[in-house]
């Protein structure tokens, strides 16, 4: 492994790179400790669930400008084979991470060289008006420079399709074949200037007019205009678009968090941007206080995910899982769109096959279609692609914090779904209720659940290699109950089937996919898959109490599920 890796690194110390990095490089190969070197060049680095990812810095498995050239001119070479003769254009963005212009800059030039139209954002955009961008101007593909919510050393590259949403088979396999082609000599760096095309406040403008689709019922936010609201961008793309969407919808008391209205890819007021980890929602939390708001929000720095904190019964702040959140989304779009006759019965949801089961619930009770979907909001897309003409979609989410609750996006997309949870909150208030009232009323009628993500982390070559190994034993030695819950049904996407003591049958999913599930007699369940974007493999758990009865319950349910996730833990020797 050393020796190859030092044959791939030596490669980089010719004149096509540059001398920064050469002498990164060449300090890597004169360590006598080989861990850098080994997890910088032992392999390229791939489209996992979210495209290309990974830590900034020199090296195969680095994201630095030759391992986007070379991406981008792979990407370039397989549009247009895709479309022959055809004068191709594309949509390039970045959100505020360090290096991301240089990065989208180089994007746009290597396509423009290739005679490819590029439109580039004239400055940093939420990811979903890059999807939204890419279907209203009918480009055949697009690129985003973003790590989403990754910590600050990372950035990354989202490759996007002419549907607007992220690379799906055959194309995925397509555009990894072709960079796999591409050396760095084959790179067209020279940009076309007069294919480049700057874009911007239209562009805004039309987005804006699209997000206000996803509304349900104006006449509740005009009677609850003055809710209080907090938000915060983290330092990223929501900055500017998401206040301004907020007020096209009609909410007239908006504040934002100041310290994180500044750009900053080193996010200096947080320890990692991700509105899944409570830390992060620290600031917003300390105004609302002040303010007293009725709700505080969060978008990641690319603006794709959001995070909302409601006050609970006690009148403190309750930072809500992204389960909870997809099942409100799903509740009130169900409900009160059937209350108001939207609903004609060709209607669909979608969520993630990790995603609480309660959200099914709330379906069939309503008999509304859903399906069940891969991790990655593309498969959502898909959904949405492959019933587009024959059924309506009306939203779509996943446990990480994502939703879509509209069809102009092809991807997650917090700037809608922020105008949507506010108003949920004006319909709650209108009401005489909170959103926890809400959720806790949800809980009542459709069962109450409690869902965490175990993660854990193993970086680098030896990590990947015990995350494989870890997955081969599951496989081969599967636990017979979950924390003292018999397991009763096996489902392997990797082999498309599903075991129960009755037999085997084939399970119907597009793809094969690595994510075992077990599900247990009482509702137990529990989800397995190593991270497409990520070095850690992921438990999702879900653990149910029928003994829920209404919000004074809610703590009770909360601690004794939280005990039947430690002895799943244990149950799995995490």
């Amino acid at each position: 492994m050393i020796a190859q890796c030092e044959a791939r690194a030596k490669e980089w110390l010719s004149p096509a790179f540059d001398e920064e990095t050469r002498k990164e490089v060449q300090a890597m190969l004169d360590n006598a400790d080989k861990t850098d070197l080994i997890d910088a060049f032992y392999r390229d680095l791939e489209f996992g669930t979210g495209g290309l990812r990974g830590i900034m810095g020199a090296g195969t498995n680095r994201m630095n400008k030759y391992i986007v050239g070379m991406a981008t001119q792979g990407f370039a070479n397989y549009i247009l084979k895709a479309f022959p003769g055809k004068q191709c254009s594309v949509v390039v963005g970045h959100d505020c991470r360090n290096n991301g212009r240089m990065f989208a800059e180089s994007v746009a030039d290597i396509f423009s060289a290739n005679g490819i139209k590029v439109y580039l954002f004239e400055s940093l955009r939420p990811t979903p008006e890059i999807s939204f961008a890419i279907r209203h101007l009918g480009c055949q593909a697009g690129v985003n420079v973003t790590a989403s919510h990754n910590p600050r050393e990372y950035n990354g590259y989202k490759a996007y399709w002419d549907d607007g949403a992220q690379v799906l088979a055959p194309h995925d396999v397509g555009i990894i074949a072709e960079v796999e082609k591409v050396k760095i000599s084959d790179v067209k760096w020279q940009a076309n200037k007069d294919l480049i095309i700057p874009i911007g406040g239209e562009m805004d403008w039309d987005y804006i007019q699209a997000v206000k689709e996803a509304m349900v019922d104006q006449d509740v936010i005009l009677r609850q205009k003055d809710l209080n609201i907090v938000y915060s961008p983290m330092h990223g793309t929501g900055r500017v678009i998401v206040p301004m969407a907020l007020r096209s919808w009609g909410f007239q008391n908006i504040h934002v968090v100041p310290e994180q209205m500044v750009i900053d890819g080193n996010f200096p007021t947080v320890v990692s941007p991700n509105p899944e980890n409570a830390e992060a929602m620290t600031l917003g939390m300390k105004l609302g206080t002040k303010l007293n708001a009725d709700l505080v929000i969060a978008s990641d720095p690319d603006a794709d995910r959001l995070a909302i904190v409601c006050r609970n019964s006690k009148g403190e702040w309750e930072i809500l899982n992204g389960n909870q959140t997809c099942m409100m989304f799903s509740w009130y779009i169900i409900a009160n769109k059937k209350k108001l006759g939207q609903l004609k019965g060709n209607e669909f949801l979608v969520k993630t096959i990790v995603t609480t089961e309660v959200i099914a619930e709330i379906a069939k009770k309503n008999q509304v279609e859903y399906s069940d979907c891969y991790t990655g909001f593309k498969w959502i897309a898909n959904e949405i692609r492959v019933n587009e003409g024959k059924k309506k979609y009306i939203g779509g989410g996943e446990e990480s914090f994502g939703f879509l609750p509209y069809d102009k996006v092809r991807d997650k997309d917090s700037p809608a779904s922020i105008c949507l949870i506010c108003e949920i909150a004006a319909w709650a208030r209108d009401n005489g209720m909170t959103l926890y009232d809400l959720l806790m009323n949800i809980y009542k009628e459709y069962g109450f659940s409690r869902e965490v993500t175990i993660n854990v982390v193993r970086p680098g070559k030896s990590g990947a290699d015990e995350i494989k190994q870890m997955m081969t034993d599951f496989r081969a030695n599967p636990p017979k109950d979950l924390g003292g819950s018999k397991i009763c049904m096996q489902k392997d996407f990797q082999l498309l089937e599903i075991k129960t003591a009755d037999g085997v049958k084939p399970l119907d999913m597009p793809a094969k996919s690595n994510v075992l599930q077990w599900f247990c007699e009482d509702g137990t369940k529990v989800s397995v898959r190593p991270s497409g974007t990520e070095p850690k493999i992921k438990f999702y758990t879900e653990v149910k109490d029928p003994s829920f009865k209404g919000a004074a319950d809610y703590e009770r349910c909360t601690k004794a599920a939280e005990q039947k996730i430690e002895a799943i833990k244990k149950s799995l020797n995490l």
